[in-house]
């Protein structure tokens, strides 16, 4: 009977069919998650902004947005991802049409952008939606397909200067809040829980409990941190640093910082395929290797084109790589009832690994007028994580 429902349309549930619509989800909301960033000159510039401001400005809808991934995990054990999805984005409205109307105010940008954090909470939502569609050897691939979504950060990097220049500020942002509002009604009336999921339906505090108290936890909270951490980093504040440290114009950078989201996007899939075919662990360990060699190139400050450009791509790749591979690596170590509750604390890990980067790069930018000390920490805390991969996971195949 699983297996005919599994058969269906896609009204009526199947796998590609919800993880089609969860991607798309995915996106969108992390476009709108990142819809100060790639304006952050902007609003420097209009709001007389030091660099620590800016980069605090920039890193504040990550905590949100991180911070919620763990009650966000939980309900969706509870409540499933076709109501959580239609949730977020719905919820997801509210600041960013306040967002739109604040570009005159630094503390409203703040307030408001804090609570634009909602948007980036979806993450916490798709994990076990479509890990729950898809057999075990099959969830590196559903993982990796998914967090493609995550590109919804290349388009507002892409997009969201062009659209404020084309129309302003406020006109992005109520478009925006449109296409929230008609994706929330598609998550809504076409996504379906696979046959397979069933509610958690005792207390949260226990089950956060439970997830805690398992290693695969906190050892995948501190692989996420590094790789996802690592892509939300450069994602939100790529547009300020190469303003700043390459002079770059606000859509050029917006432009550069969208192929660099595209990169990642693109390697996360294929982190995913990889770590089904040469497991996990060996995933991780090109990912963190990767990200280690480029960091210490970037940490040299070369030209703007070549190899600085290249750099950041071959990082992009190699941070990609290891998102994907790090929840195959979670879908392998946690039992599928307890995916979304450990999601949620994993990505709010994720999360707050993107949070700091922004503030430390602004500080370092504006104590020393350079980023190398900034790319060198990055370096070593790669090479960190690999080392301990190494010996952690030394059973994991």
């Amino acid at each position: 009977m699983r297996a005919e429902v599994g058969e269906r349309s896609t009204r009526s549930g199947t796998a590609g069919g919800n993880l089609a619509l969860a991607t798309a989800a995915f996106t969108l909301t992390f476009w709108a998650w990142n819809l100060i960033g790639p304006l952050s000159r902007s609003y420097s510039e209009d709001l007389g902004l030091t660099p620590t401001q800016t980069s605090i400005l920039v890193a504040f809808p990550v905590l949100v947005g991180s911070l919620g991934r763990i009650p966000v995990g939980t309900l969706t054990d509870r409540y499933g991802g076709r109501v959580m999805f239609t949730a977020i984005c719905l919820l997801s409205i509210v600041p960013t049409l306040l967002v739109g109307l604040s570009a005159n105010s630094y503390p409203m940008l703040l307030l408001w952008g804090f609570f634009l954090g909602i948007a980036g909470t979806s993450f916490a939502v798709g994990i076990p939606f479509v890990n729950a569609w898809y057999k075990a050897n099959r969830r590196g691939f559903a993982t990796g397909v998914f967090g493609a979504g995550m590109g919804g950060t290349a388009l507002s990097a892409f997009l969201t200067p062009r659209l404020v220049e084309a129309m302003g500020v406020l006109t992005t942002h109520l478009l925006m809040c449109v296409a929230l509002a008609v994706m929330g009604a598609v998550m809504w009336s076409l996504a379906r829980n696979s046959p397979e999921w069933s509610p958690r339906t005792e207390p949260a505090l226990p089950r956060m409990r439970e997830a805690l108290a398992l290693r695969a936890t906190w050892q995948a909270s501190a692989l996420y941190a590094l790789v996802f951490g690592g892509f939300v980093a450069f994602s939100t504040y790529l547009p300020t640093l190469l303003t700043t440290a390459y002079d770059f114009a606000q859509t050029d950078a917006g432009m550069r910082t969208a192929g660099f989201a595209v990169a990642a996007v693109i390697a996360r899939p294929v982190g995913g395929i990889l770590s089904d075919r040469i497991g996990p662990v060996r995933g991780c360990l090109i990912s963190f290797f990767g990200t280690c060699a480029f960091a210490v190139v970037l940490a040299l400050h070369p030209p703007a084109e070549f190899p600085a450009g290249l750099s950041f791509v071959l990082i992009a790749l190699s941070l990609g790589l290891g998102t994907g591979a790090v929840f195959a690596l979670v879908a392998k170590l946690v039992d599928p009832s307890r995916v979304g509750t450990v999601t949620g604390l994993v990505g709010a890990a994720g999360g707050l690994g993107g949070y700091f980067p922004p503030l430390l790069m602004g500080v370092v930018y504006q104590a020393t007028g350079a980023y190398t000390l900034g790319f060198v920490l990055l370096a070593v805390v790669a090479l960190i994580v690999a080392l301990y991969t190494t010996r952690a996971f030394r059973d994991v195949t």
